[in-house]
């Protein structure tokens, strides 16, 4: 992807607040005081997690976020994990008599902050955690972050399209980018996908 295609994905616009951890990740602050997050940085961080969670099988992507339900529906379709769209009922991954229950080998959150109780069971689980993370987030328990504007629409389908791809070929599921058959706009949320 060029640089051009992150930018009008908005996946470089941060908030004017900045966590202490999080500024490491910020390229500048705007005249406004918005914070624009590094897009090399993104870009790599990115390589880096798909390369980290194209080891597992069973991934488990979260969002409660409306912009990330159909995004984390298509990616753990992709990448044959599982997903959890809307609320993140206790248990999920802790009570093995939870009807939903699920076992996942790693967790790729959309907001640390708003999918707080994956988080929890996670680290309770000893499952490592992947999060996409703006600059108002904090990364106790996060073993890896995404700086991304994780707010936008098409920010966060990019993100999981880019994640998707990149999983697919390291695991030898195709060969070159072009062999990626689903497109940006497929992540992007029209609905929330039904279970």
């Amino acid at each position: 992807m060029t640089y051009e295609q992150y930018l009008s994905a908005g996946m470089h616009i941060g908030m004017k607040q900045q966590t202490k951890n999080m500024k490491k990740f910020v390229y500048k602050i705007r005249n406004d005081g918005l914070a624009v997050l590094d897009l090399q940085m993104i870009e790599k961080r990115i390589k880096i997690a798909a390369g980290f969670l194209s080891r597992f099988n069973k991934i488990l992507a979260v969002s409660r976020k409306a912009v990330g339900w159909k995004a984390v529906h298509i990616f753990s379709e992709i990448t044959g994990g599982s997903y959890v769209s809307g609320r993140f009922l206790p248990g999920t991954i802790t009570n093995p008599h939870f009807p939903s229950y699920y076992e996942p080998d790693v967790l790729v959150v959309t907001d640390p902050i708003i999918d707080s109780q994956a988080v929890k069971e996670a680290v309770k689980m000893r499952i490592p955690i992947v999060a996409l993370c703006d600059t108002t987030n904090k990364l106790n328990n996060i073993d890896y972050v995404i700086p991304v504007n994780n707010k936008g629409r098409k920010s966060v389908a990019t993100v999981y399209w880019l994640l998707a791809k990149e999983i697919m070929k390291i695991r030898e599921q195709i060969k070159e980018d072009e062999d990626f058959g689903p497109k940006i706009e497929e992540f992007e949320i029209a609905e929330r996908p039904r279970r």
